[in-house]
């Protein structure tokens, strides 16, 4: 397993964006705004494993929730997988939870399912399908 990126919770994506870009040479690679999900997200280089930055649009929603708690930094660790569903089941035999009862369609065109941190020692982990 391959990790895919690093989500990090920022309060504003453009201040964050151009603090990575001046301080340490990262390029921003492609934006997305994923309203049903609440966020504006931008994913920046970073050699093997992008980052992606994350803002919430608007007050509501689990990234607003996760800022107005615990702030900026680090929210979840995302991995490649060839098969989404596979790899669910598998966590699910381990005694993972899932977020959502099912993949969803995420950032870059990708199936994508979150793992809860309760059930997973505290990190939020996103699974993301990379079909072979």
């Amino acid at each position: 397993m391959t990790v895919d990126h690093v989500g990090i919770a920022v309060r504003n994506l453009a201040e964050a964006a151009a603090l990575l870009e001046a301080a340490l040479g990262l390029v921003v690679t492609e934006r997305y705004d994923l309203p049903h999900e609440g966020v504006r997200l931008a994913f920046l280089s970073g050699g093997a494993t992008d980052l992606e930055l994350l803002e919430p649009v608007g007050d509501a929603g689990p990234l607003a929730r996760f800022l107005s708690s615990r702030g900026p930094g680090l929210h979840h660790v995302a991995f490649r997988v060839p098969d989404i569903r596979q790899a669910l089941a598998r966590a699910a035999s381990a005694g993972c939870r899932p977020v959502d009862p099912a993949p969803r369609p995420g950032a870059r065109n990708r199936q994508v399912a979150f793992l809860h941190p309760s059930t997973t020692g505290g990190l939020l982990i996103e699974l993301v399908e990379h079909p072979e």
